[in-house]
């Protein structure tokens, strides 16, 4: 019998602002650390945490977007964006981060990281899901 869950990360919120998108970022690499089978669902504002040229410099805070391209690393390699969230703020796949993993079973190819999902599919994902955490 496995001890391995499915953990689904939903991330609903602007990338600052509130301490919610970096404190998922945290516990998602934590869980991941831990080996567990991590996804990520970016979600109405959410879809703004992994945009590509995000600068904080004037709201005086750290920017955390790069930290993204390390999901990767942590063998996180699911991460799903809902189109309608993107289509509503005007966004496509092309305005999102480039996220990668390495495939071990392709010969450690470089992969892309983030599907785009419609709502009846992301709900699926979480009917799927042992665990959902909402950030």
């Amino acid at each position: 019998m496995s001890d391995v869950k499915n953990f689904l990360y939903l991330n609903r919120r602007a990338p600052y602002g509130t301490v919610y998108a970096w404190e998922s970022l945290e516990v998602v690499l934590i869980g991941a650390a831990f080996e567990q089978d991590v996804s990520l669902a970016f979600v109405d504002d959410g879809v703004y945490q992994i945009m590509k040229g995000q600068d904080t410099s004037e709201l005086g805070i750290k920017n955390f977007s790069p930290t993204y391209s390390a999901l990767g690393d942590y063998d996180v390699q699911k991460i799903y964006v809902e189109k309608e969230s993107l289509d509503a703020r005007g966004l496509t796949v092309d305005d999102l981060l480039d996220l990668k993993y390495e495939d071990e079973d392709d010969d450690w190819a470089e992969k892309d990281s983030i599907k785009v999902v419609s709502a009846e599919e992301l709900a699926k994902l979480i009917d799927d899901s042992d665990v959902v955490l909402s950030f």
